[in-house]
């Protein structure tokens, strides 16, 4: 490797390091992996070199991303003492920082994958070395700010328009993701949702605009319900409350699933949100609680509120198939002989209207015949099924019979066994 090259990898080390605000930028694998494959072409460490290459290709492979897309997405994206702050007035010492570290990291964004490959094949003398892409599968909605970055001459001017995008699009995990499930203590980002078509629950239109109204609120920094899915299994009614990403996800809506057991952690994952630029929804799958639950005692607190002000950004959002919540057995109801306590029946009260402190309850009756058959008709219909119409009532009907009823649920596992169906062995069909 010549000597300008070595001393140009040097300069761009040494910038690297020298990050004051942005270092998070390359805090993760990727950017590890790209710092050391820097310091070992230094060195000439070939061996280093290799390895670290390797961990660096293979990183960006397994995000499926660019080289530049992902240098682009980390400092939309970043946390630091700039990216999160919410005054106008901000230390001259920490604007001067940031423009510094914007203009090294531009340098580093002219740092072509093709030049960092052929900078390893030079050192190393190894054949063949594949260079990673610089731009890969592009975002159909990618964010204006970013496509402006690709173009600008100096990184530095873009410290105003940066603070904007912040502020109206957050930083770290909740400007990068959509879902997220809380999991012992901890957020975890799902990314790749299960997302849902809310055009495809029949039978429960009136529910569905009432959820997709109280949703409306909430984006639009209005006072938003808590809201109860009560109703019989199958129904949809988580279906429905994940249909709302696929609808509402371009519009700062975030929803966390938070499992029953997990539930006594709600004011701790409530609180965070709240100074947050997204929307909030709490999703509380197949709600019900027994006798002297702590984590009705949570949920309670986050439904009702205590002295800390509800946030506006958050709603919860529950399904059940019970209407009411809390568990309760005959034996709990007070009897003339019993002297246990006196206000007895202020505690069955209190376990029966434990749903009445939902703000809204949208309940899902069973579905009748008319309404089954017109799900399997939409879903048919969808998945390119051309079977005579007396036919595929016959057949799911049967279906409905010998397994779960009359559902959405069912529905959609007829129409997935008879897509399959009509496929391997009766061709003729289709």
């Amino acid at each position: 490797m010549m000597n300008t090259q070595v001393t140009s990898i040097q300069a761009l080390h040494q910038n690297l390091l020298s990050l004051l605000v942005y270092r998070e930028v390359l805090g993760d694998r990727v950017g590890q992996a790209f710092l050391e494959l820097l310091q070992s072409l230094i060195r000439a460490d070939s061996a280093i070199a290799l390895q670290a290459y390797g961990s660096w290709f293979s990183a960006l492979a397994e995000r499926g991303q660019g080289w530049r897309d992902y240098l682009l997405d980390r400092l939309l994206t970043a946390e630091n003492s700039f990216s999160q702050q919410k005054s106008d007035d901000l230390p001259s010492a920490l604007i001067d920082a940031v423009k510094r570290d914007l203009q090294i990291l531009q340098s580093l964004y002219k740092c072509r994958s093709e030049q960092v490959c052929e900078w390893v094949s030079q050192q190393t003398s190894a054949e063949n070395l594949t260079a990673w892409s610089d731009e890969l599968l592009q975002e159909k909605t990618a964010a204006p700010l970013k496509a402006k970055l690709k173009t600008m001459q100096d990184w530095a001017d873009a410290v105003d328009e940066l603070s904007v995008y912040y502020r109206e699009f957050g930083t770290g995990i909740f400007a990068k993701y959509q879902a997220f499930r809380w999991q012992r203590g901890q957020l975890a980002a799902i990314a790749h949702p299960d997302l849902q078509q809310a055009s495809d629950l029949i039978g429960y239109e009136t529910q569905r605009e009432m959820l997709l109204k109280n949703t409306e609120f909430l984006l639009s920094g209005k006072s938003a319900l808590h809201i109860l899915l009560y109703g019989s299994r199958g129904s949809g009614k988580s279906s429905l409350v994940k249909s709302l990403l696929r609808q509402y996800g371009d519009r700062q809506l975030r929803l966390i699933e938070v499992g029953k057991s997990e539930l006594k952690d709600l004011p701790a994952i409530v609180e965070p949100l709240r100074n947050l630029p997204q929307k909030f929804i709490i999703f509380v799958d197949d709600l019900s609680f027994e006798e002297d639950d702590d984590a009705y005692k949570a949920l309670k607190v986050v439904l009702e509120g205590n002295l800390t002000a509800r946030p506006q950004n958050v709603v919860v959002y529950a399904t059940s198939n019970r209407r009411h919540l809390v568990r309760e057995f005959f034996d709990d109801r007070p009897r003339p002989k019993d002297a246990d306590e006196v206000h007895h029946w202020d505690t069955v009260q209190e376990k029966l209207s434990f749903s009445d402190r939902f703000g809204l309850t949208l309940t899902f009756e069973p579905a009748d015949q008319a309404t089954y058959l017109k799900m399997i008709h939409h879903l048919a219909q969808q998945a390119g099924i051309t079977l005579e119409s007396e036919d595929l009532d016959y057949r799911a009907l049967q279906w409905a019979t010998r397994h779960n009823g009359r559902s959405g649920r069912t529905a959609r596992q007829f129409i997935d066994f008879l897509t399959a169906d009509l496929a391997l062995f009766e061709p003729f069909h289709s």
